[in-house]
């Protein structure tokens, strides 16, 4: 299978970097092709220009949007790897869904309603979190982290087989626990 991982985090040295090689590992490993798609690193601009969505309305792809759409075409899976940041998304990854994740594209409106176009086999959402789960089921915020991605994104574009990992209290993990993490990502690589 053709990956492509898209990875939103700031800092290169981060658990989340980690991540990142530990399932590329994995992916590469059982004879994935792998591409990733580092937005920091790009220095993806995330927002989408008054003048790009004036282009989309008459129904032609800016070059800028177009390059990223051939990306997210060229593969059949894709994992998404960021930290939660307030209970979301970081801005660049929701930046880079509203350019790349277009009409006619990932979904498409008609009289039977919403439909999604996108044709991946599957897709899995690796998120770090630095509150601990007691936190998030105290608040009765377990599912804000995951399905603003999942079910309200990529589900909603058509991709039947969504999954997610979420990792909590990131921050306060011994390096034992760590390494653990990292042998289950890479182990989720080789399954994927």
């Amino acid at each position: 299978m053709k990956v492509l991982i898209v990875f939103t985090h700031p800092n290169p040295n981060s658990f989340n970097h980690a991540l990142l090689e530990s399932i590329a590992a994995g992916l590469e490993e059982s004879g994935h092709e792998v591409r990733i798609k580092d937005l920091y690193q790009e220095n993806f601009n995330p927002i989408l220009s008054a003048n790009d969505l004036t282009v989309l309305h008459t129904g032609k792809i800016p070059k800028n949007i177009a390059k990223e759409q051939e990306q997210l075409l060229w593969a059949d899976g894709l994992v998404f790897i960021y930290p939660l940041w307030w209970f979301d998304r970081p801005a660049m990854l929701k930046g880079w869904f509203d350019i790349v994740l277009t009409n006619g594209l990932a979904f498409e409106y008609s009289s039977e309603g919403v439909k999604g176009l996108l044709k991946h086999k599957k897709a899995l959402v690796i998120i770090t979190a630095g509150g601990s789960e007691d936190y998030f089921k105290d608040n009765d915020a377990l599912q804000l982290i995951h399905r603003p991605v999942t079910d309200g994104t990529l589900s909603f574009c058509g991709i039947k087989d969504v999954s997610h990992q979420i990792y909590y209290d990131i921050s306060n993990l011994s390096d034992n626990e760590r390494t653990a993490i990292l042998e289950k990502t890479k182990e989720t690589g080789i399954n994927f």
